[in-house]
């Protein structure tokens, strides 16, 4: 597999021995801990959105009261994990220098900054809303934008 492991700036991916295992495990750099907390973020972001859709209508069934109170739970994780994201991600923009990039990665930049803000501005909608177009509509844009942040990311990640 092309580009594996992955190499540090002098080529050579750093190694840390460890008492007792017998073989060497790669060390994890600064660029792991940002991705890392990236990853987590939109985990946390993405996933939280979809798992929430799929417990929302047993609690209107079962426990109808409850709903607003696992939307106001929910948002208490997604939106500092929202904030993650917004630093993470700024930061990965200054690992990567843009301006040596060729045309479709740039772009593909762009267009993933103007997802996310969209899937932050309709989630903004959707919590705020008080007519069901402003939850329905803010919620689904707000999930599918997620996703399609998410996509993207990757994209620009792998290259492919």
């Amino acid at each position: 597999m092309s580009g594996f492991p992955p190499a540090v700036p002098d080529g050579a991916p750093i190694r840390l021995r460890t008492a007792g295992y017998g073989g060497d495990v790669i060390s994890p750099t600064l660029d792991t801990v940002r991705l890392f907390l990236h990853s987590l973020a939109a985990a946390i972001w993405v996933g939280g959105q979809f798992a929430l859709a799929g417990v929302v209508p047993v609690l209107r069934a079962e426990a109808p009261h409850a709903t607003k109170g696992a939307a106001r739970a929910f948002a208490k994780l997604a939106w500092p994990a929202f904030a993650v994201l917004v630093i993470t991600g700024i930061w990965n923009l200054f690992e990567v220098d843009i301006a040596n990039t060729d045309t479709a990665y740039q772009v593909t930049v762009f267009v993933k900054i103007a997802v996310a803000l969209t899937a932050a501005t309709a989630v903004a909608v959707h919590s705020i809303g008080t007519s069901k177009l402003a939850l329905a509509l803010g919620g689904a844009i707000g999930a599918l934008a997620s996703l399609a942040a998410l996509f993207l990311g990757i994209l620009l990640r792998t290259g492919s």
